[in-house]
């Protein structure tokens, strides 16, 4: 049986994820797949509940698990905790081993509607981004009324590791590697170019190029046709995978997955919690769904349970069943309603 735990969160958390849950148990009805599922407290609600955004319970459930599902966590209601839901999400991300963050964008013909691009057509480019070390977790960190220092670090191993997911990836796509860095200022992207370039030996059938941050920010916007597979370090991935899933038009439908050495993998949205709609039905669960068939592909190689999802979402996005942030006027369960009916079919 292949488990599964589930990590709802906080304010939209739990909606989409039960708009995905209830996409999963509709595309897998009379199929060979059967699973379980672990529901456990994470990020702001394990605060409230456990007094920690992540309890070794839940952890343990993680480790026994073939996969992971988070939605969405913190929000204001935890500002003022002495420890914030976030940091159960840098945590996890350690304790798993969990060191490459994969980000697609592709926006589809029906999608291109919704794009604020004029160039979106044959947009179909993977984000991997070094998830466990760089300025989030370097240390020493300090603050002051009138300083404050942040740290960012990495050694060789790390940069090898996550190179090696890009370009093994590239292999299976169009063999394309762009490296993003700031190597004529910071020392960290200097040893970045070096260790990747080393990397890329080991694959002579795909190409390698680099680009600064900065550069990239525009081209992302100007040429995003131009790229396949994107690697770049923890900070600048950050912000460019953001970028980017604006660029289909609404971070609604971008789902994620973080990788590490083992077989475990964790599925995310990459949007946040957004308090100011949760409770009001109008979430996109596109990027819910869309991360549980990440998660079928991937950590179960369920292709054809995932290819009826695919087609789902693309019907309901032909048909403008949407919520507000792509212009529709559906809520929540009714997209994941058609979603579903459209499974059936």
């Amino acid at each position: 049986m292949n488990k599964i735990t589930v990590l709802a969160g906080d304010y939209i958390g739990p909606e989409i994820m039960d708009a995905g849950l209830k996409v999963l148990k509709a595309a897998t009805e009379n199929t060979d797949f059967k699973y379980q599922l672990a529901v456990c407290p994470f990020g702001g609600e394990a605060i409230d509940k456990c007094g920690t955004p992540l309890p070794q319970t839940t952890i343990d459930e993680c480790t026994t698990s073939d996969a992971v599902l988070l939605a969405a966590i913190g929000g204001p209601q935890w500002d003022n905790e002495k420890e914030r839901p976030e940091a159960g999400l840098l945590k996890i991300r350690q304790v798993l081993n969990l060191f490459a963050n994969i980000r697609p964008t592709e926006i589809t013909t029906n999608m291109t509607k919704y794009s604020p691009l004029k160039n979106a057509t044959n947009t179909d480019f993977v984000i991997v981004r070094e998830l466990t070390s760089g300025i989030y977790f370097g240390r020493p960190r300090e603050m002051t009324s009138s300083y404050a220092l942040d740290t960012m670090r990495y050694q060789t191993q790390e940069i090898e590791r996550v190179a090696r997911v890009a370009f093994k990836m590239a292999t299976n796509r169009r063999k394309k590697v762009t490296m993003v860095d700031k190597s004529n200022v910071l020392a960290t992207s200097k040893l970045w170019r070096k260790v990747v370039t080393a990397v890329a030996k080991d694959y002579p059938e795909v190409e390698l190029d680099f680009c600064y941050v900065d550069a990239m920010a525009m081209k992302i916007i100007s040429q995003p046709e131009q790229f396949d597979v994107i690697l770049t370090e923890n900070l600048f991935g950050d912000i460019l995978s953001d970028e980017a899933a604006e660029i289909t038009g609404s971070l609604g439908s971008i789902p994620s997955m973080s990788i590490g050495e083992s077989k475990l993998a964790l599925y995310e949205p990459i949007h946040g919690s957004a308090p100011d709609i949760a409770g009001k039905n109008i979430a996109n669960p596109f990027s819910m769904i869309n991360s549980v068939k990440m998660m079928l592909i991937n950590s179960f190689q369920q292709n054809e349970i995932a290819a009826k999802i695919t087609q789902a979402v693309d019907a309901a996005i032909k048909n403008n069943v949407v919520t507000p942030d792509l212009n529709g006027k559906s809520t929540t369960s009714e997209v994941t309603e058609f979603i579903i009916n459209e499974i059936r079919k």
